[in-house]
């Protein structure tokens, strides 16, 4: 098998791969959390804006506890981040299948805090019951709602489909029969529910979800903090975003939620009142570290390659994609140049599209590592927001000169290959100016006599 074969057969299974329906659910769903957690992010970052004296100033105006009302945001927003995980992926999974999706995510949702644990013991070692803990409804609870979420669709579309259920008379309203075809299936699911609790509770004495993080949420969490975990993932992002696959959508949905969990797990040691500068336990490999420093200006730091092409462009092709590509650009929409040079499939800029995100995550990285930038918490910004000034808000200066310096990086190593692909476009341009030169010549040779040529 040769290497472009080989080649072809990953991405046609990535191709497929993205096309499973859990996979697509998956996506779909953490896609509909981002209304809270930017939402949260803006509260929680007005809380702890990184403005020298900031916090004395609100207090001495508001008092000691002003923060108190912008807490209460993030808490009902990151810290119940698997109740909405398992509501929405739920809800994507079986409006995919046609079935009613929302009563499958209602289900889900009781599912879910079947298995949570019932009661939390507080700091002075009371036990209180009869309570949703919220650090099993937040961060810790993701891949558990994942795992939730696929279990109750599965059973919710398979008895919806093969007709298992209550069935009503034509006579009842639509509403009411469907409110009883839901009892099967949920007799199914709260049974499933009540069955792992108790076996969790009574044999391994713990919960699903302290289970599910202990032997898998903790591993891949630890995995996506690492160098090889994250150049993964920028790699990824871009070779199948190279072959004409939305890679940030297809590696996002699978790998975002840890990188949110990242975040979160961050945000819960600045909440416990220590730092996270030079913090061990603090996570570097975050969803801003992916979204802000690896994909500034779009997939592959195109603004590096737009940049690039406002230094050195002589072809008319290269100036009007790089002058119809640059606001989007700004704004991170980098579509216009990844289709409109393109960059799909070009041999002349496969090498810096992929070799520019890693640069791009190893000088953020490094960044962290040696405490010039503090690890990202669960503040974030709106993927719109222009480069530079994300940084700033993120991470202060420090995270604006780190971007710059990115974008910087990303500028001079897509420099050659631009130069290289914009020769190619004007000699191009320049044959097919001699083309049609020569065949203005030839059609004015061999005009009929008798009439004369137009003179210019």
């Amino acid at each position: 098998m040769t290497k472009q074969e080989l080649f072809d057969k990953f991405i046609d299974f990535m191709g497929r791969f993205a096309e499973i329906r859990a996979v697509a659910a998956l996506r779909d769903g953490f896609i509909m959390t981002t209304p809270f957690t930017i939402c949260g992010s803006v509260f929680l970052l007005l809380a702890n804006l990184p403005i020298p004296g900031y916090a004395e100033f609100m207090a001495g105006m508001f008092g000691p506890e002003w923060t108190a009302p912008l807490n209460a945001v993030s808490g009902a927003t990151f810290s119940i981040l698997a109740l909405i995980a398992v509501l929405a992926i739920t809800y994507k999974y079986v409006e995919g299948e046609g079935c009613d999706a929302i009563m499958a995510s209602i289900l889900a949702l009781s599912t879910f805090l079947i298995v949570l644990p019932p009661t939390l013991v507080t700091k002075g070692g009371e036990t209180v019951g009869d309570i949703i803990p919220k650090a099993w409804a937040g961060s810790n609870g993701v891949i558990t709602a994942i795992i939730i979420s696929f279990l109750v669709s599965w059973v919710f579309c398979y008895c919806e489909k093969n007709h298992i259920g209550i069935k009503m008379p034509d006579a009842v309203p639509g509403g009411v029969a469907k409110a009883f075809e839901a009892l099967t299936p949920g007799m199914i699911l709260f049974t499933c529910g009540s069955v792992i609790y108790g076996l969790c509770h009574f044999v391994g004495a713990t919960t699903f979800p302290e289970l599910i993080f202990k032997i898998v949420q903790t591993p891949l969490q630890g995995l996506s903090d690492t160098l090889i975990g994250g150049s993964i993932i920028a790699a990824l992002q871009s070779i199948l975003f190279w072959a004409g696959i939305h890679g940030p959508n297809v590696v996002g949905g699978v790998v975002n939620p840890i990188l949110i969990a990242n975040s979160l797990d961050n945000q819960h040691i600045l909440d416990m009142g220590m730092q996270l500068a030079g913090n061990p336990d603090a996570k570097i490999i975050t969803c801003q570290i992916n979204d802000v420093f690896i994909k500034s200006g779009g997939c592959g730091l195109t603004f590096g390659l737009l940049i690039a092409s406002w230094l050195s462009a002589k072809s008319q092709q290269m100036k009007s994609i790089t002058k119809l590509a640059t606001v989007p650009g700004i704004f991170n929409i980098n579509e216009p140049i990844i289709f409109g040079l393109p960059i799909v499939f070009n041999p002349y800029l496969l090498v810096p599209f992929v070799l520019v995100p890693l640069l791009a995550l190893v000088i953020s990285y490094v960044s962290i590592a040696i405490g010039f930038m503090n690890p990202f918490s669960a503040v974030q910004v709106p993927w719109t927001t222009p480069p530079i000034i994300a940084g700033l808000l993120l991470n202060g200066w420090q995270g604006a000169v780190v971007q710059i310096i990115i974008i910087t990086m990303a500028t001079a190593v897509y420099f050659p290959f631009v130069r290289a692909q914009d020769r190619a476009m004007l000699k191009e341009e320049q044959d097919m100016d001699q083309s049609e030169a020569q065949t203005d010549a030839h059609s004015g040779n061999t005009e009929p006599e008798g009439h004369p040529q137009i003179q210019h």
